[in-house]
Order: structure tokens, then C-alpha cells, then sequence
């Protein structure tokens, strides 16, 4: 991947060319010396390309319109990153320009880059086709078509490119810039072939009368192609990075997510994500990486992290909580969405190892709830999916202390236990009544432990600490808890009433935590940013229990944040909400693209067409209760199994599905409620 400045100079802070958690290029611009450089245009095309424009002033003008352009156009794909440089020269005379080119590479490491610690270039060798830089282990080598003229040694290690072109009247100039890496030790992980990233989401397409959510969609399946990440042990099994540049490797928790939401676009990556996750599933308990017997990974690193302070991480780490029920839930509804029941059946043994680290180890003091404590004092002090240190607390801003116990991960544990039962029932398994009752049990439990009461009345609280107490700080993690079984019909109303509240829906989603909470920071991580995918999780919720108001105005808040985006909605920004802004503003470290922010699109459009499926017995539901800000609406390239199919809304909100007209799947397709 390349990150650069909106002029397309890769210059300064987390700026580069990278690959395989490492840093290839830390610098490479192109300036027309003696002369000013003004930048026009620039940014991404698409995923892979980038294209960006620069007015040269005063060169070879015969009016006020300038006449000399700089254009760069870049590329990426595995290993390698090219530009084309082209000069323009649209006046009436000839000209000459003077370019410079500066390179250099640090090599460094994605946390060194991340932790914003400095770091020494390292010194580049000149070859006969170019230069490179090399630590023994990497080699970035940069190559230029036609030779510079020059190269010499500018400060800092950087090295100067010098080119003298002579530009005639109506004439171009165009040389090819390409850096590649030689990597002795390798990816964890490869990008997925050619062939995968193009039958991706192949077909899918949406047309409405909110060209915001179009452009959302559209962006999100194409930054979604170039995130697919190829299990290295069977290349044909594909699932998506959580998120560029950050966090490009397989988690856990982020890619089941990412691909639960994707079911609507096919179960393919579904599958894939399931097999790549049950290939790692724990088998021993080892307490240095928290791998514990049928326990579902957090992530995996070519060379582990190093945060400093004495936290670190193995290169295969095990400290979640919440990814192993997840893996459970996906595989139930992949199946539901049409995953081959004999690929289904092959991972029930997965899913039931997966059942008993959730009774035996998840639960590890046998009080009835999953919890998680940090087992090595080095790891994670946080195991939910807000990971950082100061995400769980009470409402007076006190932190938690471990053991936790998350109300978000008891309703996931309750979900999957469902889910398993009614997979064993399909597949004549036994064991289906057993997680029946512990489902049952863990929802009564629930309902006696979590809830808590302030003026507005009940609402569950974040989770349960070392002390078996309530911390009743106000968060987004209630969201997750609709749509799972857990609630009741009132307790469901109550928590919609609560996600509807201007405390926590900033008018761009929802704040991770209230706003009147202790603690609480716009800019906070986890403590008051918002997260399109926790939106997306509790529109989601909130459709499934019939709360369709709080869901239709939860998703017009993400579809109004990705147009200020420009469609590629980041993995967090700020939460001051559309009280104060007109526009959120940006989180300054956050991953864009990001899987599950990316997802988001698709699982917004399922709740709006309120889409249910039921593959093993040929149904599919279709209720648009809140479409009507998006009407007409036109979807294609929905999936039920190996079926393609097509939704449209029309303007009064009479749906119509196409794709099964042999009746091999019964549809029912019901417009507004009355």
C-alpha cells in the first residue's frame, strides 16, 4: 500500500510505500526546480491507482493560463509500486525543466511508524539500474525509465534524482519510477490472486435517490478487493484485512465481523475467513501467546508488536474474548445465507471446540459469564473489540479492573450458543438442548447482573468488573446486544430508546461513549469517537427487533459522514456530532480504508431492505421498512447460495425481487407498514 500527501508527495509522517509490515519507501517526490510547483488535483482513483496534477508557473506561458503541467500517476500490487511521471507542455515555445526526484527508505517497523518514534534512514547504494536500501532481511530497490542524468547524496541519506529535459512546443515528457521488494523473510500473509479480488463482490451494484450511500457502497466493495488477504496454506481461501495501514493482517474478531456483514454479496470470504481462523483455532493452553483448546485467535504479525512500556504482543496472539463466539455465529449464518452444507458440516467439529472454551475457559471462575484478564502483563489489558486501556469503566470515569466481564461479548456467547444448537439440530448432531439451557441460563443471568438505573431509567451497563459490580458507564457496546436473543421486548425498547438519545447518536452514529459520561473525549479511542461499524452492528440489532425509527436514523447519520469522506468512511473519527459541526472531523490515526467501516455499506443496505435469509429451506424475506429516504432503489448482485439476485423499491415502497423465477426459492416481499 502507499500513503502520501494530497499532492502525492510521499514526504513526512506515517507517508510510504509498504509491504509486509514494513516500510519500503519513506520518501519519493518530484519537484521543478526555480520554479513554483502548484498542485491542481490529486488522490486516489481507485484502490490500486492514484493520479495527481501540478502546475508549473511561469514556464513557456504566452497568456494567464499556465501552460507546463507535472502529472504523476501511481500504481500499487504486491510488492511493488510504479508511477509514471509525465511533463506536459501546452504552451506555443519550448522550455526546459529541471526535476528532481528524492528517495529514501527507513525500513521500519508499522509500530515504530504508528508509535510516531523517529527513525534513522537507512543508507542507499547505487546499482547499475538504479538504487536500493537493504537491513539484511528486506531490500527495497528503486528503478527510474529513462536514467536520471544524476544521482547524488542530498542530507539524511536521501538521494537525488536529477533529470534536464528539454521540452518542446506541444510536446511530453514520461519516465517510469517503480519500487519493488525482496522480502528473504516473508509475508504472513499474501494478497489474494488477481482472480479472487476480481470475482469479489463481482456484479454488486446499488442505484438510490441518495447518491451518498451509492458512492459508500461502490467505494467500500472497491477498497474491499484490494483488502483480501490469501491463507498461505490454501491460497484459495480469502478473507479481509482489517484495515490499511495499521492493522493489514489477519484479526480475528475484525474479519468475521467484516465478513458477516458482506453476507448479502455471497458466502464465499465467509467461508474462507471460518477456515483460515479454524486452521489457528487454539489446541494447547499456552500462556505466553493466551492460546487456550478451541479458543479463535486476535491477530497475527510477521514479527509480533512492541508497543513500549513493557506491552507486547506474540506474532500469534490469542487475547480476545469475543472472536470465538463470533466464529460460531458466522458459520450459523453463512449456512443461513447459503454456504454448501457439506463445507458447513466439515467445520461443526471447529464450532463445537469453539462451545467448550466458552464453557470451560472462557468462563474460567464459573460465575456463568466470559470474561477476560490479560494472563502474560504484557498483553492486552482490554479483550473486547474496544481494546485500549481506558475503554471500560464507570460512569464516573473510574477505570475498570480485571477480571471483565462485557455485556456485548455475554450476548454474542448467547447468540452462538443459539445458533450451534440449531446447527446440530440440521446436521443431526446432539448437543443441541444443552446449549439451549445454557443460552437460557445466561440470559436470566444477565438480566439479574447487568442492568442498572440512573435518571432516565434502566439500560445495561458495559460490563461487569473484578468485583462482580456493574460499571455503569453509558456506551455503543448496548447496540450489540439487540437482534442476539438476549433482550426481551421491553428490555429491547429501553435500549433502543437509549441508542436514539442525543448522548450517545452524535448525528454521525453513535459515540462509543456518552457524552455526559466521566471520561468522555470526542477524540477519545474508544471513549466518545464513533465507529461506522458499531452503528452499522446496532442498525442492524435495532432493524431485527423492530425498532425501525432509531435504525433509519442511525444509518442516515453513517451515509451522511461518508460523504464527507468522500465514500471511504475511516475506521473511527471524532465525536462532537452535527450539534456542533456540519462535517465529523477526522481521527488523526485511524485506518481508511477499514474492513468492517467498509462493510458497514452493505450492512446498512440489508437493514434497509430488511433482508433475512433462510437458504436450507429456500426463503428469503425482504422488508424495506425504512427506505424511504432512498427510494427508488435498485440492488444488484445480491447472493442467497450459489443465486444471484436483485431487489428493487419503487418510490411508494413496493419491493420487487428478481432472480428466482424458477421458484426454487420462496420470496416475501411486503412494502411500509400501514
Amino acid at each position: 500500500m502507499a500513503v502520501s500527501r494530497p499532492d502525492g508527495q510521499i514526504s513526512e509522517g506515517s507517508d510510504g510505500f509498504y509491504h509486509g509490515d514494513r516500510r519500503g519507501l519513506s520518501l519519493l517526490t518530484a519537484h521543478a526546480e526555480d520554479v513554483p510547483n502548484a498542485p491542481i488535483s490529486g488522490g486516489p482513483d481507485s484502490a490500486e491507482h492514484a493520479s495527481f496534477r501540478t502546475v508549473l508557473r511561469g514556464l513557456a506561458e504566452h497568456s494567464p493560463d499556465p501552460a507546463v503541467t507535472l502529472e504523476r500517476r501511481r500504481a500499487v500490487e504486491p510488492g511493488e509500486l510504479s508511477e509514471t511521471i509525465t511533463l506536459h507542455n501546452a504552451g506555443l515555445t519550448g522550455v526546459r525543466v529541471r526535476l528532481t526526484l528524492r528517495a529514501a527508505s527507513d525500513l521500519a517497523s508499522m509500530e515504530t511508524i504508528k508509535s510516531g518514534r523517529s527513525v534513522s534512514e537507512v543508507p542507499w547504494a547505487q546499482e547499475k539500474d538504479g538504487l536500493s536500501w537493504s537491513d539484511g532481511e528486506m531490500t527495497a530497490r528503486l528503478t527510474c525509465t529513462p536514467a536520471p542524468d544524476a544521482v547524488e547524496q542530498a542530507p539524511a541519506e536521501t538521494a537525488e534524482l536529477r533529470y534536464s529535459i528539454e521540452l518542446g512546443a506541444r510536446e511530453s515528457w514520461q519516465a517510469t519510477v517503480r519500487c519493488t521488494i525482496e522480502d528473504e523473510k516473508g509475508e504472513a500473509f499474501r494478497p489474494a490472486t488477481a482472480r479472487a479480488r476480481a470475482e469479489f463482490a463481482s456484479g454488486a451494484a446499488l442505484a438510490t435517490a441518495d447518491r451518498g450511500l451509492d458512492h459508500w457502497f461502490a467505494r467500500s466493495c472497491s477498497d474491499l478487493r484490494s483488502l483480501l488477504l490469501a491463507d498461505p496454506l490454501e491460497e484459495n481461501d480469502t478473507f479481509l484485512a482489517a484495515g490499511a495501514p495499521w492493522f493489514l493482517t489477519l484479526f480475528g474478531r475484525d474479519s468475521l465481523w467484516a465478513a458477516r456483514m458482506l453476507l448479502p454479496l455471497g458466502t464465499k470470504l465467509a467461508a474462507g475467513t471460518l477456515r483460515t481462523l479454524a486452521r489457528r483455532q487454539g489446541a494447547v493452553s499456552d500462556p505466553a501467546t493466551e492460546e487456550q483448546p478451541g479458543k479463535i485467535l486476535h491477530e497475527i504479525r510477521r514479527d509480533g508488536l512492541h508497543f513500549g512500556d513493557g506491552l507486547s504482543v506474540p506474532p500469534c496472539y490469542y487475547g480476545t474474548v469475543d472472536a470465538t463466539p463470533l466464529w460460531v455465529t458466522l458459520l450459523h449464518d453463512a449456512w443461513r445465507w447459503g454456504m454448501p452444507a457439506e463445507e458447513v458440516e466439515r467445520l461443526l467439529p471447529h464450532a463445537e471446540s469453539a462451545l467448550v472454551w466458552m464453557d470451560e475457559y472462557g468462563d474460567a471462575d464459573g460465575d456463568g459469564f466470559l470474561e477476560y484478564v490479560d494472563s502474560t502483563g504484557r498483553g492486552l489489558s482490554n479483550q473486547g473489540w474496544k481494546d485500549s486501556g481506558d475503554a471500560v469503566r464507570h460512569r464516573d470515569g473510574r477505570l475498570a479492573e480485571p477480571p471483565v466481564a462485557l455485556c456485548e461479548v455475554q450476548a454474542y456467547a448467547h447468540e452462538a450458543a443459539l445458533s450451534a444448537a440449531e446447527l446440530m439440530r440440521a446436521f443431526g448432531r446432539p448437543g443441541a438442548e444443552r446449549w439451549e439451557e445454557w443460552a437460557q441460563r445466561l440470559r436470566v443471568r444477565f438480566r439479574e447482573r447487568f442492568w442498572v438505573e440512573d435518571a432516565d431509567g434502566p439500560y445495561p451497563a458495559i460490563a461487569l468488573g473484578s468485583d462482580k459490580q456493574p460499571l455503569d458507564a453509558l456506551t455503543s457496546n448496548i447496540g450489540h446486544l439487540l437482534g442476539t436473543g438476549l433482550l426481551d421486548e421491553e428490555e429491547g425498547r429501553l435500549v433502543a430508546a437509549r441508542l436514539a438519545g442525543h448522548h450517545l447518536d452524535s448525528g454521525f452514529g453513535l459515540r462509543t461513549l456518552a457524552s455526559d459520561s466521566g471520561g468522555f473525549s470526542p477524540l477519545g479511542y474508544h471513549i466518545g469517537t464513533v465507529w461506522p461499524h458499531d452503528t452499522a452492528i446496532a442498525v442492524q440489532g435495532l432493524v431485527r427487533d423492530g425498532h425501525h425509527a432509531a435504525a433509519e436514523s442511525l444509518a442516515a447519520g453513517l451515509v451522511k459522514a461518508s460523504v464527507s469522506f468522500d465514500g471511504r468512511l475511516p475506521e473511527l473519527f471524532a465525536g462532537h456530532g452535527t450539534g456542533t459541526d456540519t462535517r465529523p472531523a477526522p481521527y488523526p490515526a485511524a485506518c481508511r480504508p477499514q474492513a468492517w467501516a467498509a462493510t458497514s455499506a452493505v450492512t446498512v443496505l440489508q437493514a434497509v431492505l430488511g433482508l433475512e435469509a433462510d437458504a436450507p429451506s429456500g426463503r428469503l424475506t425482504v422488508r424495506p421498512r425504512m427506505a424511504a429516504g432512498y427510494v427508488p432503489l435498485r440492488a444488484r448482485g445480491l447472493r442467497l447460495g450459489e443465486r444471484e439476485f436483485e431487489v428493487a423499491v419503487d418510490a411508494d415502497g413496493t419491493p420487487r425481487v428478481s432472480g428466482f423465477a424458477d421458484g426454487s426459492v420462496s420470496v416475501e416481499a411486503s412494502g411500509p407498514a400501514q
